[in-house]
């Protein structure tokens, strides 16, 4: 089943409405940021979605239940890229986010002919940490207060996934 669609300006909306539904579920991740409300806002989605960056929609029965981005996409000797996603809270546990991970690891390691893909999650967030492992992640060491959240700087797990993992 295909999960992914690629993002256009016209899910800025739709987007929205989904990242204010779940604001109080996503904020606790989220690092902190000079306009806290960017991205709950439709001109601060629409501008996050056509930033040049992979950005893809989490798709079910038609609506957009979340989102899957790959950013620092770089070549040459690194061939690397970060991986980052979220679902709808209504939605989460239902396996959505570990088959659209799935499904961007193929276009991450196919069309994009990427080396490896990281990702970083707080040491708190074991869902997104189940994630990683159940798409061949492997943890490979911890960022000490890696981002500030909420005002706090958090420490994060760091995962690799290499191509043929």
């Amino acid at each position: 089943m295909e999960l992914l669609r690629r993002l256009s300006a016209a899910d800025a909306e739709e987007l929205t409405a989904l990242r204010v539904r779940n604001r109080a579920y996503l904020e606790r991740w989220e690092p902190d940021s000079d306009d806290p409300d960017r991205w709950y806002r439709a001109d601060g989605v629409a501008a996050w979605i056509t930033d040049g960056h992979e950005r893809f929609a989490i798709v079910e029965d038609g609506a957009i239940v979340g989102m899957t981005s790959l950013t620092g996409v770089q070549y040459g000797a690194f061939r690397s890229a970060m991986v980052s996603y979220f679902v709808d809270e209504a939605r989460a546990g239902r396996g959505l986010a570990t088959g659209a991970v799935g499904q961007l690891l193929e276009h991450a390691f196919g069309e994009l002919d990427l080396h490896r893909v990281e990702a970083g999650t707080a040491v708190e967030n074991t869902a997104s940490q189940r994630v990683l492992e159940h798409t061949g992640f492997v943890c490979v060491g911890l960022m000490r207060k890696h981002l500030l959240i909420g005002g706090r700087w958090v420490d994060h797990y760091l995962w690799e996934r290499i191509v043929g993992d």
